[in-house]
């Protein structure tokens, strides 16, 4: 469809929060559209649970002893494996290894537009229903912390920076910086980086409105700019490798 008709009904609190989330998320499912890129693949879990009338999303402080990104904040999820059917499987296998999460305890709604991490792995962010009677089992080894934060804090931030980076092929990004006060737990979460950029993407699907920053999509067609986006970084770290050669 041409413009911007591809934009659904903006988000209703009253139709049901859960309802109107999965209506909104399936039509940006990207299925295995992806999969076959050749980098190394990767996946996460991001856990929605509905919580006192409002959307959260679970997150996890990885553990400090741990050589790649220790104490950063992240959603649960890892490396492709051998017995991994697909980005799906990662991420449940993941989310089971490192907060206890049973793979039946998700309501899996779809995959996002993927994002690519600074060892260049494609990484595919798989969206889920969690309940929310569902008590973390942190791996001590993996994740020292689990929190929640209110979905929209990732488009009405209280604390929020923005961060022009550069990555390692020279594709110049806007890098999304937010700090959580978590009440719970008494202290603030800084969340940067991929897990920002993925925990925006999802907001701005699932709320369908404009946040109080600046983002690099065009609002009215989100779907088609996400997916010009990615194409863009993935082909800027395609051409570093030809030239390596």
């Amino acid at each position: 469809t041409a413009g911007g008709s591809r934009r659904s009904a903006p988000f209703a609190p009253g139709q049901g929060l859960k309802e109107n989330a999965r209506r909104r998320l399936k039509e940006f499912d990207v299925g295995d559209k992806f999969s076959r890129l050749p980098l190394p693949g990767a996946a996460v879990l991001l856990p929605l649970v509905l919580r006192g009338g409002r959307l959260h999303l679970l997150l996890t402080v990885r553990a400090l002893q741990l050589r790649r990104s220790p104490g950063e904040v992240c959603f649960p999820g890892g490396k492709s494996e051998a017995g991994d059917k697909d980005e799906i499987d990662t991420a449940l296998r993941e989310a089971k290894e490192e907060v206890g999460l049973q793979p039946e305890k998700v309501e899996v709604i779809c995959r996002l537009m993927p994002g690519i991490d600074r060892m260049n792995h494609l990484v595919t962010p798989v969206v889920g229903f969690i309940e929310d009677t569902f008590q973390a089992a942190p791996n001590p080894d993996e994740v020292s912390e689990v929190f929640f934060v209110p979905l929209e804090y990732f488009i009405k931030p209280l604390n929020y920076k923005a961060l022009s980076y550069k990555t390692s092929s020279g594709y110049l990004t806007r890098m999304h910086c937010f700090v959580y006060d978590d009440q719970e737990h008494n202290k603030s979460f800084k969340i940067w980086g991929l897990t920002a950029h993925f925990a925006v993407f999802l907001a701005l699907v699932i709320f369908g409105e404009r946040p109080t920053f600046e983002v690099d999509y065009d609002l009215d067609n989100l779907i088609l700019s996400s997916e010009n986006n990615f194409l863009n970084l993935y082909a800027s770290i395609h051409e570093r490798k030809k030239s390596n050669l």
